[in-house]
């Protein structure tokens, strides 16, 4: 009974001997586990904040949202000056002598004076209010109508300085909102186009006759717009010569915003501020501390600069 038994046994391991040679191994049937296991290595820290750094590089900045739509409106603005506008404000400036172009803004920067006057009542700042309304009584008299600007003179000493509904607003905090380069209006912000809006709606009703009747008040916005384009016309072609004129265009109007509005506080501009509008700007620092003055973009003698 034993033998059979082993004899079987051994006919059975006999059996299972002979099938490797019939077929190939298993080894290479199944693929090894380390290369069907093996998944793609996870993402680490850094690479998931390399991707939200790709994100955060795309689309428009925060302070300008439509900078796709202000740029076309930037370009197709800055063709038609070329094309009529910059010829205009040359011949303006080659026909007309310095001090009638500096009597000319001199006599619009007056009749903004109740606007600025207003604006540091809001303010609460009697004291500037009350300088304001003496430059504005001086320059209307001994100044001509305005056409010079005596109060800035000795022995008055009343510098100009810009104020409006926007700046007050800005006074309080309230934020510019986003930018927008707007055909006529130019660089703006939507407190910016707010407050201009209702300090031009505010002054002919301040001033009175003729400057409330459309017929004056519409050559009147032409010439002094024409006066505030020639006089920076160098520095506007100089713009044009950067690699991204709109971008440049833009910050400077954000800088010298805030620098105006920084003023209202007693600060000074922590960088320089290249003018790009308006009659100057004088931002006072510490007591201690010189004052910073942007000169007019009109060449001046010494003594009528700010």
């Amino acid at each position: 009974m034993l033998l059979p038994a082993v004899a079987a046994g051994m006919m059975m391991m006999g059996g299972v001997q002979a099938e490797p040679a019939a077929s190939p191994p298993a080894v290479v049937v199944v693929p090894p586990p380390a290369v069907v296991a093996s998944p793609s290595p996870p993402a680490t820290p850094g690479d998931q904040a390399q991707d939200i750094v790709v994100t955060g590089e795309k689309g428009a900045p925060q302070r300008d949202p439509l900078e796709q739509l202000n740029a076309k409106s930037f370009e197709a603005v800055q063709s038609v000056d070329k094309a009529v506008v910059e010829p205009v404000a040359k011949a303006y400036n080659k026909g007309l002598p310095r001090p009638v172009r500096k009597g000319l803004r001199n006599f619009f920067s007056n009749l903004g004076e109740p606007i600025v006057f207003a604006a540091y009542l809001l303010q609460f700042k009697p004291g500037k209010a009350m300088e304001t309304a003496g430059r504005f009584g001086i320059n209307t008299t001994l100044g001509l109508a305005g056409f010079v600007d005596v109060a800035k003179r000795k022995p008055f000493h009343l510098p100009y300085r810009p104020n409006g509904l926007a700046n007050t607003l800005g006074f309080y905090g309230i934020k510019p909102g986003p930018y927008f380069y707007l055909p006529i209006v130019g660089p703006t912000t939507l407190r910016d186009i707010i407050g201009d809006t209702v300090d031009k709606m505010i002054l002919p009703f301040v001033v009175g006759s003729p400057f409330n009747k459309p017929s004056v008040v519409i050559p009147a916005t032409i010439l002094n717009q024409l006066g505030e384009r020639a006089a920076f016309d160098e520095t506007i072609r100089e713009i044009r010569k950067e690699e991204d004129p709109y971008a440049v265009y833009r910050d400077l109007y954000l800088k010298q915003r805030q620098a105006e509005i920084d003023a209202l506080h007693g600060r000074a501009p922590a960088e320089p501020v290249v003018p790009i509008y308006g009659e100057g700007l004088r931002t006072p620092g510490k007591k201690d501390a010189p004052k910073v003055v942007i000169p007019d973009p009109v060449d001046a003698p010494a003594e009528d600069r700010p």
